[in-house]
């Protein structure tokens, strides 16, 4: 019974996101309700949901002040000198040209929102691809890979969702996909160089460094009444310390960027009415995530308090042969890049990546591992190339290509990325073998 209501519950959650017939929100709570209830839990069901929600409290928290500081620091400015200084190194050179746009993807990235990534990086470097007469397929490309390999940052929404579904601490599942991470960057950069090379050869254009009179990009009155250029070394040593903290693991995520984000609110801007605008102007954001996050927490702790996914899971190792357990992480690596033109990330990680790392578990094989394996494809590198996220058609709309164009061009590296990001935890002994 418990197999059954479990596979249910788990076939109409998707059923109901992929097709769009009611929002995430909405089918991560009434779902699993609906369900339990019906398969006779009565008002357990309600201390099975409050379970869940508490698990998932310390990350909801985390994300929430995560956007608030990367928030803040955005409207400080502390991106523009960055941005600036990219812009003007890239001059006329093709190679240059698009490994700064790779690694401008990167910085901005650090956020961890796509759309913000692509509307401050796309217009930046668009003048120049144009200028040159270069293929703007590689602009969407070395973006969108930058982009996806950065994304597995600890307040990412992929490693967020991955942590809550699995009740892992973040740091326990992020800490050693750190090398793999840097390696996939590497790669990304060393795509950007080949495709700018490429590129360089088709126009005839020596690989120089030529220079050209560089204008920084106009501000909104708006913009310059929140930048605080005195501040931009207070605010780079507090990113490099929040982030020092956070990988340390000694301290918990969530009180990590609480006290960040204060210290940047306070910092930067010392009136509280300031302070009271900048949270207002990122609350949105953040209290849009953090429901999806406290109703993933109703919809795994129904699953897990019930016993539904330790009943999936049996079923599941009944047929699979005991050899192949310990590959569950390599195999879901390897294809959780082409997984994101399926699942959208709700369902995969709410939905899917439970029951498979519940089988992992089962045939003695940690779940951090299958946690960690998702996370280096769905909806990482795989999201810039995914019609499921409305990201995607804001960068091919940004480049004005085509979204078939944009992915036979580059989808294949983004793929890559995610195989080089496996090897790489594989040889450190992240995966087991």
């Amino acid at each position: 019974m418990l197999f059954i209501t479990g596979i249910l519950i788990v076939l109409v959650l998707l059923a109901l996101i992929l097709s769009k017939a009611t929002s995430a929100l909405t089918a991560l709570i009434l779902v699993p309700v609906a369900g339990a209830l019906i398969a006779g839990f009565g008002l357990d069901t309600a201390k099975f949901a409050v379970e869940g929600i508490k698990n998932i409290a310390p990350v909801a928290a985390m994300f929430i002040f995560a956007i608030l500081f990367f928030g803040v620091l955005t409207d400080a400015g502390m991106f523009d000198p960055i941005i600036n200084r990219t812009l003007r190194m890239v001059g006329h050179d093709p190679v240059r040209i698009a490994m700064g746009a790779a690694v401008l993807s990167m910085v901005v990235h650090l956020d961890g929102s796509g759309a913000v990534t692509f509307l401050i990086t796309v217009p930046a470097m668009l003048p120049l691809f144009d200028r040159l007469g270069m293929d703007r397929r590689i602009l969407a490309g070395v973006v969108a890979l930058g982009a996806g390999a950065m994304n597995i940052v600890p307040w990412g929404g992929p490693t967020l969702r991955a942590s809550s579904a699995l009740e892992i601490p973040v740091t326990d599942l992020y800490n050693p996909i750190i090398l793999p991470q840097l390696a996939g960057l590497a790669f990304v950069l060393f795509v950007a160089w080949r495709m700018g090379k490429r590129e360089a050869a088709r126009l005839g254009l020596d690989s120089g460094v030529q220079t050209a009179a560089f204008t920084p990009p106009e501000q909104t009155e708006a913009e310059k009444s929140l930048r605080r250029p005195k501040l931009f070394w207070v605010n780079i040593a507090l990113t490099v310390l929040t982030i020092a903290v956070l990988i340390s693991g000694k301290i918990a995520p969530a009180l990590v960027f609480m006290l960040s984000a204060v210290l940047a609110l306070m910092v930067n801007y010392p009136s509280l009415k300031d302070q009271k605008e900048r949270i207002d102007a990122h609350a949105k954001a953040a209290l849009m995530m953090a429901g999806i996050l406290m109703a993933a927490g109703v919809f795994t702790g129904i699953m897990k308090e019930s016993g539904m996914i330790t009943a999936m899971a049996r079923e599941a190792v009944a047929v699979i042969p005991a050899g192949m357990g310990a590959h569950i992480p390599v195999a879901v690596a390897v294809l959780s890049m082409p997984l994101s033109l399926v699942f959208d990330p709700d369902s995969f990680y709410f939905g899917f990546l439970p029951v498979i790392a519940e089988v992992g578990q089962q045939m003695n094989v940690s779940p951090a591992s299958v946690g960690q394996a998702a996370i280096l494809g769905q909806m990482t590198t795989g999201f810039p190339f995914s019609p499921l996220t409305a990201t995607t058609f804001l960068l091919t709309g940004l480049t004005g290509i085509d979204l078939a164009d944009h992915q036979r061009f580059s989808m294949k590296y983004a793929f890559l990325t995610t195989l080089v990001m496996t090897l790489v935890a594989l040889l450190l002994g992240v995966f087991p073998v």
